[in-house]
């Protein structure tokens, strides 16, 4: 767990430091992989806005630094700047030609503040960049993209075809040893109506979310103790699975709402575990400000 209020990821991506780079500061690409709007001319102007960024009604993004590895922003995100760095080195531990992919983002709330729903557009950078890093990921090995998050809407639901059977998808989402694999978060699960699913394990959450409905192959929805509810369901079709999502129980007069880029991130990382032939999770660290150590595995 970081001792500050900094972010931290660091992650594998599927291509050499200079490809990385170039999808990091190319103005289409970030179209492709960060958000609805982007204009790129370095080293004066980097800007990213649009309904998939937090407080993205326009841009708030000015340069710091910007080197051939290296790039340093300020953006101000809920009226606080925060600072936000990207560095890309080889991966010396990896595949040949991969590169290492390091995130840094200074100012954000704690998880404590997260939870408590005082923390604003902030509440979202965690799980804006875990999907974004995915979906570049994603782009870098020419694979479809997760679909992002739409931080104005009211309506959180979407759906994504998973190469795989429709009981492999159900199993790798309700049996916790799956869970652990492609997430990289331990959970606890007691799969059936009424059991508990508990994120960081019963002994971090003992009372867990609750099933409240629970078809075996087929669908489940998860409640948690506020009433918000996470629901899916499946349906196969020549081998593959369309699976639909929807979240419920928020608060309609007050988005964005905590999770939902979190749950797409999920998505992104549950459809790599199916479809690549020697999967292994891209996610070499996940620090956040307040998350318990014990949250995250990196067993893949």
């Amino acid at each position: 767990m970081t001792e500050s209020n900094d972010l931290r990821l660091i992650a594998v991506m599927p291509a050499p430091p200079a490809t990385v780079h170039a999808a990091l500061t190319d103005a289409a690409a970030l179209r492709a992989w960060l958000a609805e709007h982007a204009e790129v001319a370095l080293p004066d102007r980097y800007e990213f806005w649009g309904r998939d960024t937090p407080d993205g009604a326009e841009p708030h993004q000015r340069v710091l630094h910007a080197g051939e590895r290296d790039l340093r922003l300020a953006w101000t995100v809920g009226g606080v700047e925060t600072t936000v760095e990207f560095t890309v080195a080889e991966d010396d531990a990896g595949d040949a030609g991969s590169a290492l992919l390091t995130l840094t983002q200074s100012d954000l709330p704690t998880f404590e503040e997260i939870l408590s729903d005082k923390a604003g557009p902030r509440g979202e950078l965690q799980t804006f960049w875990t999907l974004a890093i995915a979906n570049l990921a994603d782009y870098l090995a020419d694979r479809d993209l997760t679909p992002r998050p739409d931080y104005t809407a009211t309506d959180l639901s979407g759906s994504v075809v998973i190469d795989a059977a429709p009981q492999a998808v159900f199993d790798s989402l309700t049996q916790a040893e799956h869970v652990r694999r492609w997430s990289g978060v331990h959970v606890d699960i007691e799969p059936y109506v009424g059991g508990r699913y508990a994120m960081g394990g019963f002994d971090v959450d003992p009372g867990g979310m609750k099933y409240v409905e629970f078809e075996p192959g087929r669908k489940a929805t998860l409640r948690f103790a506020d009433g918000f509810t996470s629901s899916w369901e499946l349906e196969g079709s020549d081998g593959k699975t369309r699976l639909t999502f929807v979240q419920s129980g928020f608060d309609p007069e007050n988005p964005p709402y905590a999770g939902w880029a979190g749950w797409l991130s999920g998505v992104a990382a549950l459809r790599r575990y199916h479809e690549l032939p020697q999967w292994r999770s891209i996610w070499r660290l996940i620090d956040a400000p307040g998350v318990p150590a014990e949250m995250f595995v990196y067993d893949a």
